[in-house]
């Protein structure tokens, strides 16, 4: 076949990993040529970047039917696409047709959020933790109301206070004859 070789290799390029297909030599010795594929392969093809691959082993018919190929593939992830984006829309249209708007959609997200959430065992355990400290503490609080109302009745019935009581009863009832004879005068 005229002594060309054809050779390609597997290159990262400025679209993503591609194939380089080079032609190392041409019938009458013209001068090297290069063209770069860039195919974006989203399937690993290949076992490592960098392999060398043998396009001289493809027949033409071969080649002529990946071509086909790959030419249906992206005419039908364009399909696809286009499939999506009207789905996308119909889904908008009827969400606007029952009420539901975009607010909605996330108090609806939110709530059962903290539905799952308060369902969750690391929820439950964490309440059951803050129940038992509450209780806890609570009875710890009960326990120095009960001391402290101990110790003023204590206090209370102490000579000391019942001086001060005292004290304090006479003031108040001088303070009142005072003020009656003041008011009287």
């Amino acid at each position: 076949a005229g002594g060309a070789e054809r050779r390609g290799k597997f290159v990262e390029g400025d679209g993503g990993w591609g194939l380089m297909e080079v032609t190392e030599q041409d019938v009458g010795s013209r001068q090297v040529h290069t063209d770069y594929q860039h195919v974006l392969l989203e399937t690993e093809c290949f076992s490592e970047p960098g392999a060398n691959i043998d396009l001289g082993m493809q027949s033409e018919i071969e080649k002529e039917e990946l071509h086909v190929e790959l030419a249906k593939l992206e005419e039908e992830i364009s399909a696809l696409r286009q499939t999506l984006i009207a789905k996308e829309k119909h889904l908008v249209e009827i969400k606007q047709k029952m009420g539901i708007t975009p607010l909605n959609e996330i108090k609806h997200n939110l709530s059962k959020s903290w539905h799952d959430m308060q369902t969750s065992v690391i929820y439950k355990k964490t309440q059951e933790t803050f129940n038992n400290t509450g209780q806890k503490a609570s009875a710890a609080l009960n326990n120095v109301s009960s001391t402290l109302t101990k110790k003023l009745g204590d206090m209370k019935n102490s000579p000391t206070f019942k001086s001060i009581e005292e004290r304090m009863e006479t003031t108040v009832s001088s303070l009142k004859v005072m003020i009656l004879l003041a008011m009287w005068w």
